[in-house]
């Protein structure tokens, strides 16, 4: 008998020799590649790679090493967690000796599975360490070309034209180009550069481009928060004469009063700071940094802002500025200014790169001096160039997102003038692409100025970059209808354009961070992309854009105040309650809340301050909603009505982040403020009698029912009245910026995904179907996809996040955080046969693929490891049901948890699985 059990012992663990399950995706404050990590305290995370389902890890244990070779070698010498029981994988801190400011660290994790099966360790990873303290920085001086005169500062920003400034911000601002000389000696082991230059740089070394970013670092209030970069150029260094340069734009800081701007701003010119750290392999160090040893002269780039366009003359480039041996008698000594005052603070969130190019599709001759260039997607970004021509040839390129009636660029609602220019230095083939400003087109005009206007055109390649934000892609969807994958690109384009240094409204006009669509189309964001380092730079910019009465503006950074709603809309300061709690839930990192919270209390607190009996009656309501006049103003649905519900939606989330963080005292007095704003809105706009909240817009229903203010006794009735008025009105959508998101939350809550279906697949009414009828490539700001305003905006993508909470199914439990326990809830609407979808979570991937069949439909799920999920399917009863295959009690890892109307509710371990439902 004991032979037996052993033999039966020894084959169980000899299967988990087999089954794998290894730590992969190894992250360091949630970065894969992790430079310029400012923190003493760095947090790990994995997901797990296990061919094994009902994965659960029991325990972890983290290495750290000061080089590869200890690791591999089994010498952790700055930290060995040993075996930790825990079944976290994400945001664990560092618990070892101090780290050093710039250095590269080694780590590697192993993990115990709830059997005992231990992996083998993960592959070894790296982070770098950034200067870890603002005194790193005192050494290293802000340097110019020329100082901004007192006398000259526009501070804040005015908006619009700035023509009664007299003579303040009529000046071009040089835009720069400094160099530093200095010798290598000796075998280096590692050269880290850190680097900022505001507006934005571009850093050179020995000739060449540091880095891929564009536009760097992020805009920020620079008063309060200075962001740098830090690169590895170990390998750009050479024995002897090395150079490190910089060219330096205005970016934000300074934008004047010349061709197209959103404002008038002037903060200071052109300006650099940085420090070049050599570590030698015999120990010693060697350190540039930014002084007044530096030389500068102007760049060929003779104007640039990032509202009006770039002009590049070649004529005056001067070859190997930016490498040894180049002669820089001619060029002046910097200048050491004080700068704007902000700390330095390492970039966390990922930069802007050029991410796609698109050819040109379309060219089309006007005249000999004129063409039009169609690239086929509106998108944010860049042209470059190559032309071929003689010296002083002029190329003028004027981008648009769609035409006027004469079929040329209309600026008009994108903000005009804007263009490029480009003075050809002649004779060969020359290469360009504009460094500090881009805009959102689909079109381009090309003016020639030449004897030989037939020569140059033939000669030119045009080529459209897109830029944006290089946060991971981490989803993807399609389905068995063409519209609604057009729908999902639509609205993609019209977030990737969007997606920058900051959320933007449009990416030519304003290019500001309006707040509202933060959380409006936070979820549709999430999906596609890993948004948490960019989420945790807008709570950073909310709060030190945060006013001394709480007030959080609607844009940050606020580099011009607006007035009124444009600046004081509840539906968009409540970003600074409503985006902490959000990234709480998608990500489960805890520290967000408790860095936020003081900002979230002082900004409820001045929304009490406001309200009236608690209601709140002021701000722009439901942006944007379709009603009768040109969209603006909430149109359709009482302005209290959007304030109040989103005052009660603050209250009751700061009741649950209170409880959170452990405020239980706040949990208990914002608990009675919620209590007291929902009576309050009920009072105001509910009639009992009806059902009816205030004016029956879609809105009115639908935001008191998603956030939780209509009592359960009356939820049925006002469900049903939402879905008749919608009935009525043709099925066609009026809700607006603010209202349509939550007008979605409650069609998919009152299980009418098939009404949310049919509102949206066509394209005869206003709506996405309609944008794309009438020639949008990317979402447009209205819904009938005016011309007179922005046809790039992310601002309506709501319909994104139904693709994958709704059709795909894929979202989470009541009272999960980080997506550990999941809610896997398709739906099957008539009229699609075939839905696919992934998720890439922090915990690993999650998928779902259904298809209908004559007598079957096939659901094909895939779940993270150390994670499980709550499956409803439609099914009448456990027959009905195979899973891989076999009758459903078969599978141990699938059971049967209850029903829930027509649905069989499944509990499902982690793993992937084929399930079979009979039609």
């Amino acid at each position: 008998m004991k032979y037996i059990a052993s033999i039966v012992i020894s084959l169980f663990l000899y299967m988990h020799v087999l089954a794998k399950s290894t730590p992969q995706k190894l992250t360091v404050e949630n970065k894969v590649e992790a430079l310029g990590i400012d923190t003493q305290e760095p947090r790990f995370g994995w997901t797990i790679e296990t061919d094994q389902r009902a994965y659960v890890q029991s325990a972890w244990q983290i290495q750290v090493a000061s080089s590869r070779e200890k690791l591999q070698a089994d010498q952790p010498d700055l930290w060995d967690s040993k075996k930790i029981t825990s079944t976290a994988q994400q945001f664990i801190r560092y618990g070892g000796e101090p780290l050093e400011a710039a250095h590269t660290y080694y780590w590697r994790v192993k993990i115990w599975s709830a059997t005992g099966a231990v992996s083998s360790w993960s592959k070894p990873s790296f982070f770098v360490t950034a200067l870890l303290n603002a005194q790193a920085w005192d050494n290293a001086s802000w340097i110019a070309y020329e100082a901004l005169p007192s006398s000259q500062i526009i501070m804040p920003g005015v908006h619009l034209s700035g023509d009664h400034l007299g003579e303040r911000g009529k000046k071009r601002a040089v835009i720069p180009q400094f160099r530093k000389p200095f010798r290598v000696q000796g075998k280096i082991q590692q050269a880290l550069l850190f680097i900022s230059g505001l507006g934005q740089y571009e850093a050179r070394l020995n000739g060449k481009k540091v880095g891929d970013d564009f536009l760097a670092p992020g805009w920020t209030n620079y008063e309060k928060r200075c962001l740098y970069n830090t690169y590895d150029v170990t390998t750009q260094l050479k024995q002897g004469e090395n150079t490190l340069g910089a060219l330096v734009g205005t970016g934000f800081m300074y934008i004047n009063r010349e061709r197209y701007r959103k404002m008038v701003r002037a903060e200071g010119f052109p300006m650099l700071r940085a420090k070049l750290l050599i570590t030698y392999e015999n120990g010693t160090t060697q350190e540039i940094h930014t002084d007044e040893s530096w030389k500068t002269s102007p760049s060929p780039i003779t104007f640039s802002t990032i509202y009006g366009g770039e002009d590049y003359d070649a004529n005056q480039e001067q070859a190997g500025w930016d490498n040894s041996g180049f002669d820089d008698a001619s060029w002046k000594k910097v200048i050491v200014i004080q700068g704007p005052g902000g700390e330095m603070f390492a970039q966390k969130d990922y930069p802007l790169k050029v991410m796609q190019t698109f050819e040109v599709k379309e060219r089309k001759a006007l005249n000999d001096h004129q063409f039009l260039i169609d690239f086929g997607q509106n998108a944010s970004g860049i042209i470059r160039l190559k032309v071929k021509g003689n010296r002083g040839d002029q190329l003028k390129i004027t981008p648009a997102e769609v035409l006027d009636d004469d079929g040329l660029p209309y600026q008009k609602a994108s903000g005009a003038p804007y263009y490029f220019e480009y003075t050809l230095h002649g004779n060969q083939e020359e290469m360009w692409e504009p460094r500090f400003t881009y805009y959102g087109f689909r079109y381009a005009l090309v003016e020639l100025k030449s004897d030989r206007p037939a020569d140059l055109a033939k000669s030119l390649q045009l080529t459209l970059l897109h830029t944006r934000n290089s946060s991971p892609t981490v989803g993807s969807f399609s389905s068995s209808n063409p519209l609604f994958n057009q729908i999902n690109d639509l609205i993609n384009w019209g977030i990737k354009s969007n997606l920058a240094s900051v959320a933007t409204d449009c990416p030519h006009r304003e290019k500001l961070g309006w707040l509202e669509q933060t959380h409006l189309i936070g979820s549709s964001l999430k999906y596609n992309f890993d948004i948490y380092n960019l989420y945790n730079k807008v709570i950073d910019d909310m709060i030190e854009g945060q006013l001394p009465n709480g007030l959080v503006p609607d844009i940050v950074p606020e580099y011009v105040p607006f007035e009124g709603g444009f600046r004081d809309s509840p539906e968009w300061g409540s970003a600074s309650i409503i985006i902490p709690w959000y990234l709480y839930q998608w990500y489960g990192d805890k520290s967000i809340l408790e860095k936020a919270y003081p900002m979230m209390k002082r900004y409820l607190a001045y929304l009490e301050t406001k309200a009236s009996d608690d209601m709140l009656s002021h701000g722009l309501g439901d942006w944007f909603d379709l009603g009768p006049k040109d969209p603006g103003v909430s149109q359709l649905t009482p302005i209290a009505l959007t304030a109040t519900a989103t005052y009660y939606y603050d209250a009751d989330l700061m009741t649950q982040i209170a409880k959170a963080i452990g405020q239980t005292n706040d949990a208990e007095r914002f608990r009675e403020k919620a209590l007291a704003i929902k009576g309050a809105f009920n009072n105001k706009f509910y009639h009992p009698e009806t059902g009816v909240y205030a004016t029956g817009s879609q809105t009115s229903y639908a935001m008191p029912l998603y956030m939780g203010i209509v009592d359960a006794a009356d939820r049925q009735k006002v469900e049903a009245n939402l879905i008749d008025s919608i009935k009525k009105g043709n099925n066609a959508l009026t809700a607006g910026d603010v209202g349509y998101r939550y007008l979605l939350r409650a069609l998919e809550e009152a299980g009418d995904s098939q009404l949310i279906y049919e509102m949206n697949n066509r394209n005869d009414v206003p709506g996405y179907g309609y944008q794309l009828k009438h020639g949008a490539t990317a979402l447009t700001e209205s819904w009938p996809a005016l011309k007179y305003v922005s046809n790039n905006h992310m601002m309506l993508g709501h319909l994104m996040e139904w693709l994958y909470s709704g059709l795909a199914g894929i979202k989470q439990q009541n009272g999960d955080f980080g997506f550990k326990h999941l809610l896997l809830e398709p739906e099957m609407v008539d009229g699609l046969d075939e839905v696919r979808a992934s998720y890439e979570s922090i915990n690993g991937t999650i998928a779902m693929h259904w298809q209908k069949e004559s007598e079957n439909t096939r659901l094909s799920i895939e779940i993270p490891a150390n994670t499980d999920a709550l499956l409803l399917v439609p099914a009448t009863d456990e027959d009905a049901i195979q899973v891989d295959g076999k009758p459903l009690k078969k599978n141990k890892y699938v059971t049967i948890a209850g029903k829930q109307g027509d649905k069989m509710k499944l509990q499902v371990k982690s793993g992937s699985y084929a399930l079979t439902l009979k039609n």
